[in-house]
């Protein structure tokens, strides 16, 4: 990919006139038309006008007409030349723009400085662009974390396993239960990347029940109690209606709430998690709003916490988390129609809220 800065590119500085013969030839053969034309059609009133005298010049009175068309040829040049450089320069670019992307620059963008029109338009392509290239860089991110992610357990797994086969490791339970974590850990990597691709591809499947709130909230306290209170975090749930039914596929959403309170675990330290849930009857939709006291997440990493891969802890020295759980919770929130916004202040906490419709109303 070329490096170079988008508004110094050499595309911008040559002649507009040279840049995009697809604009200015039809432009110039239509003023060359119409100046043909105007000549022509002065020409024959001149031809068939009728003398004054017989010794009159035919048409001769009209004769300071034949400098009308010098006038109107340079009168046009001038007027063509300005319209031109307004609206033709800025198409111009733009066409350069996306001559650029198709051949891979990714980093081009096109002037703003135009009229309202040509701004507005510029501004959307750049941001376009910027997103392009947003996803190339997030496409090459992903590559490299799923070989780091791959690689240590495999290298593990192959030295545990050359090391008894050469006697440097005898094959003790201890051995074998460290490789055979490895391979648990490449499996749930695995299985959780074909969830998301699943979920994003739109072909995650969903198996929607009717159940109460309340169970899945049970379940889910349950589930992460002991883990809290070894932690001393005080973990509580809240549901302003007991008897709150939601039609939903119970274990995916059970998966997707196990996500965001395990990452709560994980960065508030003798703290505090709520879970808050609570409906909307006039459009059928659930919210569901879990609050933590940790550490929160600076505001440039705000908008990245639900991409692939995507860690708090840059150091990657987490291991058994594989940074796709936010990720896979958005995926699941978005098959059910809902929605998930996460707002933080670092040293005070972070909150997700969820906006989940009932399947049974769609």
């Amino acid at each position: 990919m070329k490096n170079h800065h988008p508004f110094h590119s050499p595309r911008f500085h040559r002649s507009p006139f040279r840049k995009d013969s697809r604009l200015f030839k039809p432009f110039a053969i239509f003023l060359s038309s119409i100046i043909t034309l105007f000549i022509i059609a002065i020409l024959i009133v001149i031809f068939l006008a009728p003398p004054h005298d017989k010794g009159d010049f035919r048409g001769g009175f009209l004769i300071p007409l034949c400098g009308i068309p010098l006038f109107f040829i340079v009168a046009s040049f001038i007027i063509g030349g300005l319209a031109f450089r307004r609206f033709g320069k800025p198409m111009s670019e733009i066409f350069d723009a996306i001559d650029a992307v198709s051949e891979g620059d990714l980093t081009v963008r096109v002037p703003e400085r135009h009229t309202r029109q040509f701004g507005l338009l510029a501004k959307r392509f750049n941001y376009m662009v910027s997103e392009l290239e947003r996803s190339d860089q997030q496409r090459r991110n992903l590559t490299a974390d799923i070989a780091h992610d791959l690689r240590t357990p495999l290298h593990i797994i192959q030295g545990n396993l050359e090391g008894i086969l050469d006697g440097v490791y005898e094959a003790t339970p201890d051995h074998i239960n460290n490789t055979l974590e490895e391979t648990q850990l490449l499996a749930r990597l695995v299985n959780d990347l074909q969830t998301l691709s699943l979920a994003e591809a739109g072909q995650l499947p969903l198996h929607p029940t009717r159940f109460l709130i309340a169970d899945l909230m049970s379940d889910l306290t349950s589930s992460f109690s002991s883990q809290a209170a070894s932690l001393g975090i005080d973990l509580q749930t809240e549901v302003l209606d007991p008897d709150l039914e939601l039609t939903a596929d119970y274990d995916r959403l059970n998966q997707a709430l196990s996500n965001l309170i395990s990452n709560s675990l994980r960065h508030t330290p003798g703290g505090r998690i709520s879970i808050r849930v609570e409906s909307s009857i006039s459009n059928h939709q659930l919210q569901i709003t879990l609050q933590d006291s940790g550490s929160g997440i600076p505001p440039e990493d705000l908008p990245f916490v639900f991409d692939r891969f995507w860690r708090g802890d840059k150091s990657r020295s987490n291991r058994t988390h594989s940074g796709l759980g936010l990720a896979i919770t958005k995926q699941i929130v978005l098959a059910h129609g809902g929605t998930i916004d996460v707002e933080s202040e670092v040293g005070k906490g972070t909150k997700f809220v969820i906006e989940i419709k009932d399947l049974g109303s769609l």
